[in-house]
């Protein structure tokens, strides 16, 4: 009898440890620092990847169910970072990915010129890229997003478009030590002031305003992602500028709390509001009449591209990478007259179901 329960305990045994090692198909993982096997080592030959944001955003929940979505097509996991306090928390959990063995990370870098080591470090480890932020001197494989200083200039176009005579302009935006804030913030400024393209060209915000013969750029205020903050810079610029025309908010959380004060002080209308990106309230905003347009990108596909290059590298195929080491994605203009139709193609892709690739 003592053979025979031995026996039956090492198949039971057998069957469990065949259990564990077998990957369904694009598991994906998202932590906060407690579930360290889950996501790459101790889940067999499994291909863990990781997608790192530069904080925490509506934006980043289309981005994220891109990055689930091409997990589950291309049968790996998906490890999605969302650092809430700036390049500090970033460069802990790119440190911390590396230790668990991911095959490759796509991050947007929050300050690249002062992670240029940290990004070093990685790229030497695994596979880099950047999306939505780059690092192009870096050693990064490519970069996924838009081109932001020709973005830039299409904010400017609807701030035209919202302000045809002219008039004063508040900036809004997280930080400008990202690549991307800064080149919406230029290209802005050089359509505003209808200056010739140079995407190298940098206006510091110490310098004051900026002046132009019909628009008159007052400041840039940054806020650090901190909502709160970015609240209170838009109700100090109501009050500090009684003929404010027009508040342009460069990351996805800047409109809806610029629409916010606008709408306590009740200046709708008075005070026009421009924005960046996809956020439910930005669109809703627009199609009541109460923001006039904002610059789409494409973070589904910013997710999506990510994770289906990193599976592919981390499979041996260099191919996916794309020439010149960059994919650009085309910004886009949502304007009252086809928000409805981009908010149901947005919905629809929240909720699209990936069906696993065929091998």
């Amino acid at each position: 009898m003592t053979r025979v329960l031995i026996w039956a305990f090492l198949a039971l045994a057998l069957i469990a440890a065949g259990c564990e090692s077998r990957n369904p198909g694009g598991a994906a993982s998202s932590e906060t620092g407690g579930d360290a096997e889950k996501a790459g080592r101790g889940r067999g030959d499994a291909i863990s990847v990781a997608f790192v944001t530069n904080g925490i955003a509506s934006f980043w929940d289309v981005a994220e169910k891109g990055a689930r979505d091409a997990a589950t097509e291309f049968g790996v996991t998906v490890d999605v970072r969302m650092p809430p306090n700036g390049a500090e928390d970033q460069k802990r959990m790119l440190e911390d990915l590396l230790v668990r063995g991911v095959r490759g990370i796509a991050v947007s870098p929050i300050d690249p010129l002062n992670q240029h080591d940290l990004l070093e470090k990685v790229a030497g480890a695994t596979s880099l890229i950047t999306h939505d932020s780059d690092a192009p001197d870096t050693s990064r494989l490519c970069y996924i997003g838009m081109d932001n200083y020709t973005a830039g200039r299409e904010c400017g176009r609807l701030v035209k478009e919202a302000m045809p005579d002219g008039g004063s302009v508040m900036i809004f935006v997280g930080r400008l030590e990202q690549a991307n804030a800064r080149l919406r913030r230029q290209g802005l400024i050089d359509e505003l002031l209808d200056r010739s393209p140079d995407n190298t060209r940098y206006d510091d915000p110490s310098a004051g305003e900026l002046r132009g013969e019909k628009y008159t750029i007052l400041d840039t205020r940054t806020d650090e992602f901190d909502n709160a903050r970015c609240r209170q810079l838009a109700e100090d610029s109501i009050t500090k500028y009684p003929n404010l025309g027009c508040m342009v908010g460069l990351f996805a959380y800047n409109p809806p709390l610029l629409l916010e004060a606008v709408r306590d002080a009740r200046r709708i209308n008075q005070i026009r509001i421009v924005a960046f990106d996809e956020d439910l309230a930005t669109l809703s905003g627009i199609a009541e009449g109460a923001i006039h347009g904002t610059v789409v990108q494409d973070p589904y596909h910013y997710g999506y591209e990510s994770v289906r290059i990193l599976a592919a590298l981390a499979r041996g195929d260099r191919s996916v990478i794309p020439q010149g080491g960059k994919m650009l994605l085309k910004e886009r203009l949502i304007r009252s007259d086809n928000v409805a139709a981009f908010r149901s193609e947005l919905e629809g892709l929240m909720q699209k179901t990936a069906q696993p690739e065929a091998r």
